[in-house]
């Protein structure tokens, strides 16, 4: 969860998501969810803290300042209890001084990326307490420490006895790379076989080696003449001591001896790393194969020198010239956000004048706007066309469309486009009264476009958000298209009006009400049956009157609807029951007198045809019949006997075939109340009916 909650934030952060939806967010994790003691919520409170610090900034602003401010009231009152964790107290403590603080942290982040070369020496020193030159001499020699005032005169040493690593690294003799078993040794280390026989590492004096020069060689000429002489005298020296290399090779681990004798070529005069410090001063010098390589990887020698000409060590007598990568053209920086809303404005003014849609397209495409930046692009299209004409609005909308189909914005663009607006509507409607009204248009013309569909644009708009604007949009819908092509779309949505409405409205007839006021009462058909089909049956109960009343309000693709005859059986079982006399809480309803009993029975039978009409061979609406029956029953807390009286007159009618009666049964919808009360009373009845049908299934069989 933690996680999903930093993807928000950082989305937030980039004015990728509304803020009503962070607000959302920040709501739900301070709501105390029902059932929960207050020391679970550690993980919701932490979540809260990270969103906070992530999109606090942005959501602390003179509009939100109220809500900000109820927030971390709540915060602030959670962080006094014993009962939440230390670290979640801790946490909200360091939120509420944020904020105090104006979002600044109390340590600034430090940057991690590239130092120079005075910030490697500097940390040197103070961390390390090693001093490394700022200036070194052109072509100084790796010994420079070796020779210099570091060492005593007597541990000087020969710089025959260092190569290898060491003039990579600079190491002194007998420093490996690590430390334990199987680490890599260079050839130098007293460790290996060709120091032990050594007298400096034995205690028996070594090899000393003359008094340093009194200045260092210049030019890279000097330096390169100096490392050959010590290479050539201790590759001499070697080929000498045929015995002291054969005591080396005895003591060394199997892996590290070399088979053969050295090659010149193996030999690496690269001065070492540490002390190339001025690196425009010393020659660039071709690097050799490290002789720590063993050979199955070393690449293919191809060149040989021939024979009688020494080989030459270090450097190529002609090295490939270094051909350096031509800079890349650095990409133009993004044009500001003030810019591109001046460049939006002028595409937008053009094409609203010359009407040439094409060269708004590419004006738009040519501004490669990013992407955090489309939102406020169509605001300013839409704002930009709000106090013109309806045609340069029409024009503003099909401009939109075309950037959609070009692949160039999205429908949440749009939509996050749209409530910008909204927001911004207390300003506008001081210039524009009517802006609410434009808007709308602006939504019915995407919703017929399929930029953004019903259900989309009714999620931020309920329990009256912007009230009454999503039924603005629904007008300007119908007008644009027309009534039946809405109705099919919004029963697709599946959006609930009621939700729609203010909380104090939030009623069927309510609702009804405010619909037929804004004349969209057709998107409600079953809901205006409801209430004027009892009124009619009241007014002319003949089944002929009926009918053509049903004929002529209600559209014939309602006519196989569930809802509608749902409706139709509620509205005669209902007419039944005030022709009876029998209200809610009378004792006659457990125990009607015969007269009133053949009664309902004759009414029955004069609504039967219009029943039949409706009912006849549609299994699926009998079902519905029986559940409008179930659901009269239990408002009337189930009389004794009048469910089954009903089960027996429409099976004897048969208005309700077996196969529905059976189909009722078995059905476990939880959709309407009182089946368990019901399935009680007419068990018995449809175990009979059960076992009778099988008995003629069984003579039919014969």
């Amino acid at each position: 969860m933690l996680g999903n909650i930093k993807f928000i934030g950082e989305l937030g952060k980039l004015d990728l998501i509304h803020e009503s939806i962070l607000h959302k967010c920040i709501k739900t994790l301070l709501e105390k969810k029902k059932r929960v003691q207050l020391k679970d919520m550690g993980e919701d409170l932490e979540c809260l803290c990270q969103i906070m610090r992530t999109v606090g900034p942005r959501l602390d602003h003179e509009k939100a300042k109220s809500l900000m401010d109820q927030y971390f009231a709540r915060m602030k009152s959670l962080m006094t209890h014993k009962e939440l964790p230390a670290r979640i107290r801790f946490l909200l403590q360091d939120t509420l001084e944020l904020r105090e603080n104006n979002w600044v942290p109390r340590k600034a982040f430090i940057d991690n990326g590239p130092k120079t070369i005075i910030q490697i020496r500097q940390e040197a020193v103070k961390d390390l307490g090693v001093f490394i030159p700022a200036n070194m001499s052109q072509g100084m020699r790796t010994d420079f420490f070796l020779d210099g005032p570091f060492m005593a005169p007597r541990m000087k040493l020969d710089r025959e006895t260092l190569g290898g690593l060491a003039d990579m690294f600079g190491q002194m003799p007998g420093s490996g790379i690590g430390t334990g078993p199987g680490v890599i040794q260079d050839r130098f280390s007293p460790t290996m076989g060709r120091h032990r026989s050594n007298q400096l590492f034995n205690g028996h004096g070594g090899h000393i080696v003359p008094a340093p020069q009194s200045q260092f060689e210049m030019g890279g000429k000097s330096f390169m003449k100096s490392n050959q002489g010590q290479n050539q005298h201790y590759h001499a020296q070697n080929q000498g001591h045929p015995s002291q290399q054969q005591a080396q090779s005895k003591d060394m681990q199997p892996r590290f001896i070399k088979k053969g004798q050295l090659n010149a070529d193996e030999i690496s005069l690269r001065p070492a790393q540490s002390f190339l410090i001025n690196k425009n001063q010393v020659p660039k010098l071709q690097p050799q194969i490290p002789t720590m390589i063993p050979p199955s990887a070393q690449p293919p020698r191809t060149q040989t020198p021939p024979l009688g000409q020494p080989p030459q060590l270090g450097l190529k007598t002609n090295p490939p010239p270094i051909q350096e990568k031509p800079a890349k053209n650095s990409k133009k920086p993004t044009p500001a956000k003030e810019e591109l809303l001046k460049m939006t404005e002028t595409i937008v003014t053009e094409y609203l004048n010359s009407k040439i849609l094409n060269d708004a397209v590419n004006g738009v495409r040519e501004m490669k706007a990013p992407k955090h930046f489309l939102p406020e692009m169509l605001s300013k299209i839409i704002i930009c066309s709000l106090d013109r004409s309806d045609d340069d609005k029409e024009h503003a909308s099909t401009l939109i469309h075309s950037l959609r189909h070009e692949g160039l914005i999205s429908g949440d663009n749009f939509m996050q486009a749209f409530l910008n607006v909204l927001d911004q509507c207390p300003k506008l409607e001081v210039d524009i009264p009517l802006v609410k009204s434009y808007l709308a248009q602006f939504a019915a013309r995407a919703i017929i476009a399929e930029l953004v569909n019903i259900a989309e644009l009714a999620q931020p708009l309920e329990t009256g958000t912007h009230f009454p604007l999503f039924l603005l949009c629904l007008q300007q819908t119908a007008k644009l298209r027309d009534r039946e092509w809405l109705t099919d779309l919004f029963q697709q949505s599946k959006v609930n009006m009621q939700k729609m409405l203010p909380e104090i409205d939030q009623n069927k007839d309510r609702m009804l009400e405010i619909l037929d006021g804004k004349g969209l009462g057709f998107l409600f058909p079953l809901l205006k049956l409801e209430k004027e089909l009892l009124k009619q049956i009241k007014a002319d109960p003949s089944p002929q009157a009926i009918y053509k009343w049903i004929k002529d309000n209600i559209s014939p693709k309602l006519h196989t609807d569930k809802g509608f005859v749902n409706i139709l059986m509620t509205s005669f079982l209902q007419y039944i029951s005030h022709e009876m006399c029998l209200t809610e809480g009378d004792e006659q309803l457990d125990t009607p007198s015969k007269e009133q009993l053949d009664q309902e029975k004759q009414l029955l039978l004069v609504f039967k045809p219009v029943m039949q009409k409706f009912l006849h061979d549609h299994v699926d609406l009998q079902v519905s019949a029986l559940y409008a029956l179930q659901v009269h029953c239990s408002n009337s807390s189930f009389p004794k006997g009048m469910l089954l009286r009903y089960f027996v007159h429409f099976y004897d009618m048969e208005i309700i075939e077996e196969e529905a009666f059976l189909a009722w049964k078995e059905d476990i919808s939880q959709e309407f109340p009182g089946k368990g009360k019901a399935l009680f009373q007419v068990n018995q009845w449809l175990t009979w009916l059960e076992t009778a049908e099988e008995e003629e299934s069984d003579d039919d069989a014969e």
